[in-house]
Parts: structure tokens; sequence; C-alpha cells
């Protein structure tokens, strides 16, 4: 079996994908980047992150690893233990390649150093997107000269004729007596609507709204809906009959199990208990498996 290929089909979905007594693999989200030497745009990405200290089961990878090759909770334990051990022994002697991943080295100290792999993106959002590259801005500092300040060597000054003055001086006259027009227009307009405002103002002040007999309040208290995805799988029926039967004997222990549906192979699966909370689920799940079944798995519905 190989572990790495189910590890990251779970990081597409999941920040943290925990292999069992081993180490937890974490994704951050890093937004788009500017290179600045090859004038290049990256879209965003998640990079990955290797966390020694997360060793604690929690059932995401082996309850994936169970439903996808259609094995029991305990058989796709094993299986993680052996490939764990595997990766132990490897790391003494040389570095490990986790496929799409990265690579995995013990330091002076036996500490395991992870360098990811930068070429795969595990950020759905930003399938399709490669990376942009936009040639260079040169800006120059050239300073541009007007035309009017542009003369040859043999033009003189002149000045302009009386006449061109004359006109210009009239038309700037015109101009200003235009606009002072229009501002007084403004302002006698301005005063006309500050005066209506004012006589509505004091209609609705003097209006007195009056109900005699006022409609009764109505308090609803709608209870707020929580989704359960987290289900504890009591077992998986060709027959639908069998299932239903599975979950009266269950009812009658005192479990609410129900029918959750039918899986991918059109098995009719029955769950002891389901969840909204994920630790609640995995508390449960842990129970069961001491004292009712060992093949009972947490199945995730998103």
């Amino acid at each position: 079996m190989i572990l790495a290929k189910y590890i990251t089909d779970l990081l597409y979905r999941h920040d943290c994908v925990i292999v069992p007594d081993f180490g937890g693999f974490v994704t951050n989200r890093i937004g788009s980047k500017i290179d600045n030497k090859t004038f290049s745009f990256s879209a965003p990405t998640k990079q990955i992150s290797f966390n020694s200290l997360l060793k604690h089961n929690d059932g995401l990878l082996a309850n994936y690893i169970a439903a996808t090759e259609n094995i029991s909770f305990e058989k796709a334990t094993t299986a993680i233990s052996l490939s764990v051990i595997k990766w132990q022994n490897e790391l003494q002697s040389k570095e490990v390649t986790i496929n799409n991943l990265g690579k995995l080295k013990l330091s002076a100290t036996n500490k395991i150093i992870f360098e990811p792999n930068l070429k795969v993106n595990f950020l759905t959002s930003s399938f399709g997107l490669s990376a942009v590259t936009s040639p260079e801005i040169i800006r120059t500092n050239k300073k541009i000269i007007p035309l009017n300040t542009v003369k040859s060597n043999n033009e003189t000054k002149k000045s302009l004729p009386t006449f061109i003055k004359v006109a210009a001086t009239a038309a700037i006259l015109l101009t200003l007596s235009y606009a002072g027009y229009n501002g007084y227009q403004v302002n006698k307009q301005t005063e006309v609507l500050a005066l209506q405002e004012q006589e509505i103002q004091k209609k609705i002040q003097s209006a007195t709204f009056v109900i005699s007999n006022p409609l009764p309040t109505i308090s609803l208290n709608v209870a707020k809906k929580t989704e359960e995805k987290y289900h504890v799988i009591a077992g998986a029926f060709q027959i639908k009959e069998n299932a239903e039967k599975k979950v009266s004997q269950l009812i009658s222990k005192g479990y609410n199990a129900k029918i959750i549906g039918i899986n991918n192979w059109g098995l009719t699966q029955v769950s002891f208990h389901s969840f909204s909370d994920r630790n609640e689920a995995t508390n449960f799940l842990y129970r069961i498996q001491k004292t009712v079944s060992k093949d009972a798995w947490l199945l995730i519905k998103d």
C-alpha cells in the first residue's frame, strides 16, 4: 500500500493529516507572490510543513483508507503502522522521499527535517492557475519641453495683436458673469428646498398616530440545526432489509442508529450514532471499538 497517495488525497480537503506514531503533515495557505527577478506572478498556494509532535491517531487517515480499500478500520491501522516502521528504518541510513509531499531526513540530533515539494499546489481554488510573466516596465526621466517655449534662434518675441487681447478679455468677462448668474440661481433653489423641507417636518411633528388595538408580540425560538457529518459505522449491507434489521437491533440496545446512505460499492451503511463534533465522534468510536465491535470505523461526510 502506498501511504503517500492517501495522505496527498486528504491534504486537498484537510489542513492537517496525522500519521499515527510518526507525525503530522500540515498545510499553510500562502497568497500570490511576485518574483522581482523573473517578473512573474504566482497563484496562491498551500505550503506543507511537518510536525513530529502530532502523533495521536485521530482516525482521519485510517478511516479514509478503510473506505477506499473496503477494509476494516483495524486493518487500515495495521497497514499504516507497517509503512511507518518502514520509513523509520530507512531514515536511519538515508533520505526518504514521499511522492508529491517532499523529503524527510534525520538531523544530527535525530530530529526529522522535512523539505516540502514546492511543485504541487494543494489549494483547490488555484487549480488551472499558472504563473504569469509580465515584461519589465522601464521608466524614463526625459523632460518634456512645452511647445510655446521652443523658439528658433532667428525668432524674436512679438506681442499679440491688440484686437486678440480685447476679444480674450471680453470672453473672460462673459464667462465670469454667466458663472455668477448660475451661482445665484443655485442659491435661490437651495433656499426654496430648505423652506419646503421645514414645512414637511412641521406637518410630520404635528401628526399623531394612535393604534387602539395593537397586535400582541410573538416570540419564536428557532433552534439552529447542526449538521451531523461524523458517523460511527456499525456495518454495510448489500440487502437493505438486513440494514433495517440492524438499525432496529441497535435502537433496542439504546443507540441512536440509522441508515446514512449507500456507499460507492452499493452497500447500505448503518451507523451507531452520528455527531456534529469530531472529538465527540472519535471518543465514541474508541468506546465502541473496545466494548462492542472492533470493526467500527468513523465516516466523515462533507
